[in-house]
């Protein structure tokens, strides 16, 4: 698969309602698509970094920056652009994993896409549509989150996960579960908004009976997310913790993580993001598909994802509407809780060029060597 042209394209994504985490809040998502153009076909990719490096020391430009200056001469100098070739050209550039998966599922998406083979299929999927959870961002009253709870579990959300920090955790953990019952399936994501000094303030979210916490720690602290699940009774759950399959054998192997959330994104690539998957099945550990407010490009391919054997928890695999009033994408839709996984090739779904019009901010084609 000879690569003939890579386009970097920024699309600015209204959010249908602010969302705050522990470490700012988000009303606008600034996306990075990258384009990979072939012979044979053209496919996309999404890349998850944020405006400015909060959530990992990633950020739109940056990664723009590295695709342009790094990734994409490596790609081109090599004898064809397979996505699985990349990956130890790639690992000669330290760091950066974003870029480095967006890049990897443009080129993935355009070698399906020419073999006529889904994403899914190609990854291992075993379900034709996934459980679909919901995030919740932290609110200015509890009364308001109440209220998003109650609109959320009326769409048909099957888990609900609360973001929160110090100051917003365990009397809005108490409100949700006094208002709708102990069958909700809820669980809660601090960002690494904590240390271990507050393991005992954690453990008073042990009586919610909830799914997990996820990331309470700083992410280079796994060794006090390993004392921090022996302090409390709630599973904890490892995100940004999570760079690659060995950095989850090791979290395993403390005791660190019971379960873990899988972020393509994160780990650079969906291939990676399968050895996670696999490594954790080897293990007994629960896997579940995270998400970063993504188009529905990059849903398309988190979608297909979830569907693989040992992602048993529902996922950040919400609608479309979620997030946003009109996606670039035909939207992703609910059905009995679930999201259907695409079938058509490569990723399966296909941008809406009015709406990939309206959103776009800028375009760059970039030089590729001879």
């Amino acid at each position: 698969m000879k690569l003939t042209g890579i386009e970097l394209r920024r699309v600015a994504m209204p959010l249908v309602a602010p969302f705050r985490t522990s470490f700012g809040t988000e009303h606008e998502r600034d996306v990075l698509l990258v384009r990979a153009v072939t012979a044979e076909a053209e496919g996309w990719g999404e890349c998850v970094a944020m405006s400015e490096p909060r959530y990992s020391s990633e950020y739109v430009e940056g990664a723009a920056e590295v695709i342009r200056r790094f990734l994409a001469p490596a790609v081109t100098a090599l004898p064809s652009a397979d996505p699985v070739a990349v990956e130890p050209v790639f690992a000669e550039i330290k760091g950066h994993p974003m870029a480095k998966a967006a890049v990897q599922t443009a080129l993935l998406d355009a070698q399906l896409r020419a073999a006529g083979l889904p994403f899914g299929g190609y990854l291992g999927a075993v379900r034709e549509r996934v459980p679909a959870g919901v995030s919740v961002g932290i609110m200015d009253t509890v009364p308001a989150l109440l209220d998003a709870v109650e609109r959320y579990l009326g769409q048909g959300y099957l888990r609900i996960k609360l973001k929160i920090e110090p100051g917003w955790d365990v009397e809005p953990v108490r409100a949700v579960r006094e208002r709708f019952g102990d069958g909700v399936l809820l669980q809660v994501d601090a960002n690494t908004a904590y240390t271990l000094a507050d393991a005992r303030h954690l453990a008073r979210l042990d009586p919610f009976d909830l799914l997990l916490i996820e990331q309470p720690l700083p992410e280079d602290d796994v060794r006090g997310h390993a004392a921090l699940a022996r302090q409390i009774r709630t599973p904890v759950c490892l995100d940004e913790s999570i760079t690659s399959a060995r950095a989850a054998a090791d979290a395993v192997a403390l005791g660190a993580a019971a379960i873990v959330n899988v972020k393509p994104g994160r780990v650079g690539g969906y291939l990676e993001a399968r050895r996670v998957h696999d490594v954790c099945a080897a293990h007994g550990v629960p896997v579940w598909c995270g998400g970063m407010l993504e188009t529905g490009l990059g849903r398309a391919a988190n979608v297909a994802l979830a569907a693989l054997p040992n992602f048993t928890l529902p996922g950040d695999t919400s609608a479309s509407d979620r997030y946003f009033a009109r996606d670039i994408t035909a939207p992703f839709v609910l059905e009995d809780g679930h999201v259907r996984v695409p079938t058509g090739p490569g990723l399966g779904v296909e941008p809406d060029e009015d709406a990939l019009r309206d959103h776009t901010t800028a375009t760059e084609w970039l030089k590729l060597a001879s």
